[in-house]
């Protein structure tokens, strides 16, 4: 069975909608790292400065966000905790609502039983944890509106369902950085097995706390602007953002040809030094989507900066399409690493891609690694080869790989 993405819904750092994306996409515009990009406190306890703006984040169209339906949700309180008001479900409402017509398009067709929710993300309960647990240390006790499903993993995915009145399946997947790619992957199972008629399907994330000191501990934020595939990259850059889509069999334009997953386990944060992880989830891809390497047009690269990934994925990239690698591009330096989200993201900019062509530029500082495999990465004003289609890689902690395959649809 055939299974389409509708145009999907975002929102981040470097854009409201898909249009706003694409074009800072095309451009390398970094304007949401550019003034703020050293975050890094020296010492603990110093405050870091506020990361990106973030367009959306007061973006929920009643103030609070959530369904009435929703009883276990407080229509206001303290801080995070607070439902709407955390920012998390801001993001999440924001690109949400820029599908609400292909859901209830699909609602009309298919009923809410037979729509399911895949939701990707990696911290979607440290929000609403944290600002309890302050509160707590403080005063002794827990606010009284605080549950502890606020910290759940399902509340985001039970949220989407309560948002559009559905009843199908309610999934959420968190492997790790991969998350919202993996969330797209079990919403085509669904659709293909016949459970369900149609799923939102993608990922959202934000930089808590927990996040930021957990990737400092591990030396990994770039003090700068990220620059992957750099013989000078030094490390991420952190973003947050939210990208949704409708995936049915309903032809849509763009159709998710083929996924491709491996779980190599080589180490709980780093990659395989030879990439064969990230390379057999690529070829699985082309295998899922009945292709050769020739066919693909253009990659999205992980590509998050970092001195291991990048080097891994450029060693995998060799192996997968040998002597004739596409136009490739890390998008990260333009949105920041989105965490779960990225993949969704990502996906997105492949959709918009065969859409309109252009191919997302590659922002670094030009100076090739010599230890590494040389990758054809994207300068401005580059094409999509017509007839081509798009891969778009999410490599993860614990080796969580996930490669997604979309094209223009064969109907």
């Amino acid at each position: 069975m055939n299974v389409y993405l509708s145009p999907p819904g975002l929102v981040c750092c470097a854009g409201q909608n898909r249009e706003e994306l694409y074009r800072a996409a095309l451009a390398g515009y970094r304007g949401g790292f550019i003034s703020k990009a050293s975050s890094v406190p020296q010492r603990p306890g110093e405050s870091r400065r506020d990361g990106p703006a973030l367009p959306g984040q007061n973006a929920s169209p009643d103030g609070d966000g959530f369904p009435a339906g929703l009883v276990f949700l407080p229509a206001a309180g303290h801080g995070a905790a607070g439902g709407g008001r955390g920012k998390i479900f801001r993001l999440l409402d924001a690109a949400l609502e820029q599908i609400r017509i292909y859901v209830e398009a699909a609602v009309e067709q298919y009923g809410p039983e037979r729509i399911g929710v895949c939701l990707g993300s990696c911290d979607n309960g440290s929000e609403a944890s944290l600002d309890a647990h302050r509160i707590f240390i403080q005063t002794g006790k827990f606010p009284s509106d605080y549950s502890l499903r606020f910290q759940g993993a399902a509340l985001p995915a039970e949220y989407t369902a309560g948002k559009f009145g559905l009843s199908g399946p309610v999934l959420t997947t968190a492997t790790a950085c991969a998350s919202g790619a993996s969330a797209i992957v079990r919403a085509a199972e669904l659709i293909r097995s016949g459970i369900c008629g149609a799923v939102v399907a993608g990922g959202v994330d934000i930089v808590s706390d927990t996040v930021f000191l957990g990737f400092r501990s591990l030396e990994a934020l770039s003090p700068g602007l990220a620059n992957p595939f750099s013989k000078n990259r030094d490390g991420i850059n952190l973003g947050e953002g939210a990208a949704f889509f409708l995936l049915n069999s309903e032809d849509f334009g763009i159709e998710l040809l083929g996924a491709g997953e491996s779980a190599d386990g080589y180490h709980m944060t780093a990659p395989g030094k030879d990439g064969a992880g990230a390379a057999a989830a690529m070829k699985k891809a082309l295998f899922n989507a009945e292709l050769t390497p020739e066919a693909i047009g253009y990659v999205n690269l992980h590509g998050t900066g970092t001195a291991l990934n990048d080097i891994a994925e450029a060693i995998a990239m060799k192996t997968v399409f040998g002597e004739n690698i596409p136009p490739a591009s890390s998008t990260k330096p333009v949105t920041g690493h989105t965490l779960g989200a990225a993949g969704a993201i990502e996906a997105a900019l492949c959709w918009m891609t065969l859409n309109g062509g252009g191919i997302p530029v590659h922002c670094w500082d030009g100076e090739r690694d010599g230890d590494m495999p040389v990758i054809p990465l994207a300068v401005p004003g580059e094409r999509l080869r017509p007839g081509s289609a798009c891969m778009t890689n999410s490599f993860a902690f614990g080796g969580c790989n996930v490669s997604l395959v979309l094209g223009r649809s064969s109907r």
